[in-house]
């Protein structure tokens, strides 16, 4: 496989990385497994993880600290805010490729370049269903007419940039000789990325792989463009199908952080990253690498965890609570001895730092801005003064503040920023013996603060009465799921809590974080309400 001959397209087509020893001592090439993240685009598609413009320029940049290659920054043509999406991010991570999605039509196309123009190393990713069930149900075209619109949607791409990746949609059950015809005929069309995607999560590895191995295998020009696979979690595969799919040629994987996607979801960048750098021994993987900058995983997946208000399960592979936890006496025993009788990998390899005590309520403005840096926080003088002073709060609450607690403090304030509606007044009465009462003041942009009593069932239930009557533009929003994590150990922990709003068809998720319980519900669900209606909700396609 000559990946040294494939047709310049931008700064990552160089395949060929560095030189690594092989398990015989002698030298050979590694051939770099490129990550595409598709986090902004497929991974909002999860019901309730719509992002506004300033929380996906956040988590591009923090993709590029990753180092990730791709960025698929959005659908442009979805809507105006997707499209001002990727123009931003277009505009401002320059050390990544962006790309852009866009269906076999030349107005997708078109409207892509346009957002994506600005970009240091822009990507068209054009895209159309294959498979016989999309064909007849969804496309109502057959073989020639899918693959004449493919061919004509690349050469459409192409005349704005060499950097055009095309995707089979359904690629999973689409038939192997007509998925070998059309790849055949987007290559030679101008393709320089070839995505098979399992759209719906319908395979299983062995299959998958054997896939990848078949047009390796049957297509002439397959080696004029790197082969890229996309798979979904509905049978929990997604890692494993794009394993098996590495382990027979493909050199790039489409993943997203904490594995965020519609449905299921997708396959779970860091799961991937951490298999092909941990099982490097493995014959298959063995002379291959990513470029992925591993320290940076856990603040990445905090981060998208914080601004979309999905949470990571505790056992989650890698990032969750749990991953590095030892419970078990005879696990904490054997850890004890030799720290690999259990842990195939370490925390830190991940940025998983052991929780410390790093400020206290002595602490000052300048120790605290110091502690941001090292922790990777950039702020602005507004935001710095907000965040010192609810952490000089917590530090006259809690006798020991942890890194972690900083983090969640400092992300919760970030991500309410650009709430319309902030909550500046709480008082709850609640007993065994009393109607459960609150009292709540919320600020409305500059306006005057608003204020209402309602009582409920339970103190939050009064909580989100009262903030319910103070935001009647809501409507019928309706509560269905409410979820509370504790950001450290100890009586003292910070919470952290989840909301989720249903409103018709819309899906929103809030997030508040506080040591108080019923301050961190009332925080998230102002958080949930601004979303509902304060900003436009985004349609969206895709593989």
């Amino acid at each position: 496989m000559d990946y040294g001959k494939l047709a310049p397209g931008g700064r990552f087509w160089t395949i060929l990385a560095s030189c690594l020893p092989d398990t015989n001592g002698t030298l050979e090439m590694a051939e770099r497994i490129l990550i595409f993240d598709t986090t902004l685009r497929d991974g909002e598609q999860s019901p309730g993880a719509s992002m506004n413009i300033e929380e996906k320029l956040r988590i591009a940049r923090q993709l590029e600290r990753l180092r990730v290659d791709v960025i698929e920054a959005g659908f442009p043509i979805a809507s105006v805010g997707d499209f001002e999406s990727v123009r931003e991010v277009a505009r401002h991570v320059r050390e990544c490729s962006i790309a852009g999605l866009a269906r076999a039509r030349f107005e997708d196309i078109d409207r892509a370049w346009e957002a994506l123009s600005g970009a240091a190393d822009p990507r068209i990713h054009t895209f159309i269903a294959t498979s016989p069930i999309h064909r007849r149900h969804k496309l109502g075209m057959d073989q020639d007419q899918v693959l004449e619109a493919a061919v004509a949607a690349v050469r459409r791409a192409v005349r704005y940039t060499a950097n055009v990746e095309w995707s089979a949609e359904d690629a999973g059950r689409t038939e192997l000789e007509f998925l070998s015809r059309i790849v055949e005929a987007v290559i030679a069309a101008g393709a320089r990325t070839v995505n098979i995607p399992d759209t719906v999560g319908y395979t299983l590895p062995e299959e998958f792989g054997a896939r990848i191995a078949w047009l390796m295998n049957h297509v002439d020009n397959i080696h004029e463009a790197v082969i890229s696979v996309h798979c979904h979690n509905d049978l929990g595969l997604a890692v494993a199908n794009s394993l098996a799919a590495v382990a027979h040629g493909a050199r790039q994987v489409e993943c997203t952080i904490n594995g965020l996607g519609e449905r299921a979801g997708n396959a779970a960048l860091e799961e991937v990253v951490m298999a092909l750098r941990t099982r490097h021994d493995h014959p298959a993987f063995n002379a291959l690498e990513t470029r992925i900058e591993t320290t940076e995983i856990i603040r990445t997946s905090k981060l998208v965890s914080a601004i979309t208000g999905f949470p990571v399960q505790p056992n989650k592979a890698i990032v969750g609570a749990n991953a590095f936890a030892h419970e078990s006496g005879i696990h904490q025993d054997g850890v004890l001895k030799e720290v690999t009788t259990y842990e195939i990998m370490t925390p830190e390899s991940v940025g998983l730092a052991t929780n410390r005590m790093v400020l206290g309520k002595h602490s000052g403005r300048h120790a605290f801005k110091e502690r941001l840096k090292e922790l990777g926080y950039e702020l602005d003088d507004q935001q710095l003064d907000r965040s010192f002073r609810r952490f000089k709060g917590l530090a006259d609450m809690k006798q020991e503040l942890f890194d972690e607690d900083i983090r969640a403090l400092v992300d919760d304030e970030v991500i309410r920023e650009d709430d319309h509606y902030r909550l500046v007044k709480l008082h709850v009465v609640s007993g065994m013996q009393d109607t459960p009462m609150a009292a709540v003041g919320i600020q409305a942009g500059s306006e005057t603060i608003l204020e209402a009593t309602r009582s409920g069932v339970g103190p939050i239930d009064a909580v989100f009465q009262a903030i319910h009557h103070l935001i009647p533009e809501a409507g019928e929003a309706r509560l269905n799921l409410y979820q509370v994590s504790a950001v450290t150990g100890g009586l003292d922990a910070q919470a952290v809590v989840t909301v989720r709003l249903e409103q018709g068809a819309r899906l929103v998720q809030g997030q508040g974080a506080d040591n108080d319980v019923i301050v961190a519900s009332a925080r998230a669900f102002i958080n949930a309400l601004n979303k509902l209606v304060c900003r436009d909700h985004l349609p969206h396609n895709g593989v």
